[in-house]
């Protein structure tokens, strides 16, 4: 499955493909150690070489069909974080995930930005389920996932090895058939 990349509209947000020349922004951004911290997947500290190998992936991932990650930029064009789909064709479920960059954090993008995602994995790419977890000491990961309609499923304990110490995560999900939350769009 070749998952073709498209360009994503919100009132407030355009939702594209990484291009390297972002390169320099992703690593600026997702550079915060705030990031990392919330993150399974950004390291700490965050080199130039691992945004151009994010970037790089994001492109490979899309072609193989196992992943779809849009840049989330203002209506300017600024970079302010990253939201994406790691997809599963074979059950036609995928896992969001989404990081905003802290100078961005606190307006909303998140949950716009996970919204539009949401229905382009339910419209564009038929799935039938997507899920996500988070820290459970990130709670506004949850808000944002509640938002866009998924439903707590519950926790697991001690899931996630990150810097040293075993972390509980929050389990959510949603169905295409399920009513959406008041923030999707």
């Amino acid at each position: 499955m070749i998952v073709r990349m498209h360009t994503l509209y919100t009132a407030r947000l355009i939702l594209r493909p990484f291009a390297e020349s972002d390169a320099a922004d992703v690593q600026r951004l997702a550079g915060a150690r705030e990031i990392a911290a919330t993150t399974l997947r950004v390291p700490h500290p965050y080199s130039l070489a691992d945004a151009q190998q994010f970037i790089s992936a994001c492109v490979r991932n899309a072609g193989q069909g196992t992943g779809i990650v849009f840049a989330i930029t203002l209506q300017s064009g600024e970079l302010c974080g990253a939201c994406g789909l790691e997809l599963d064709p074979v059950h036609r479920h995928a896992e969001i995930g989404y990081w905003i960059g802290v100078p961005y954090w606190g307006h909303g993008y998140a949950t716009e930005a996970a919204s539009i995602v949401l229905d382009f994995g339910f419209t564009l790419l038929d799935l039938h389920r997507i899920y996500a977890a988070h820290f459970r000491g990130n709670p506004a990961s949850g808000r944002v996932l509640e938002k866009i309609g998924m439903t707590h499923e519950g926790r697991m304990r001690g899931h996630y090895l990150k810097w040293g110490k075993f972390l509980d995560a929050e389990a959510y999900g949603i169905l295409a058939s399920d009513p959406r939350g008041p923030g999707a769009g």
